[in-house]
């Protein structure tokens, strides 16, 4: 399965997050067993942060919020709106694997 992952790339997950945010700490939780399990990147991004106004514009009242995408060649870096699978608030390691398997294929 490596190899599969290799030639299609891993998944990118971006967390948008902010300090004292219990739901945040949840959803890094969840994000962390998984990652304990399976390869991914894994990007925080903390919205409150100089630099961030675009995200915080966007989910300010909504994080946490976790963005999963594909990481293939020609991919931008950075998390975008339009091309990612997200999942808001609460969320469950089902959920975040069954995301991950999805951008991986």
């Amino acid at each position: 399965m490596l190899t599969t992952r290799a030639l299609f790339g891993q998944a990118r997950l971006t967390l948008f997050t902010r300090a004292g945010c219990g739901l945040c700490d949840n959803a890094k939780a969840t994000v962390t067993k998984l990652h304990k399990r399976r390869p991914f990147e894994y990007i925080e991004t903390y919205i409150d942060e100089p630099g961030n106004k675009k995200w915080k514009d966007v989910y300010d009242f909504d994080v946490p919020v976790l963005h999963v995408q594909s990481v293939g060649e020609g991919l931008p870096k950075e998390a975008e709106l339009s091309d990612a699978r997200k999942l808001f608030h609460r969320m469950t390691e089902q959920e975040v694997e069954k995301l991950v398997d999805e951008a991986e294929k």
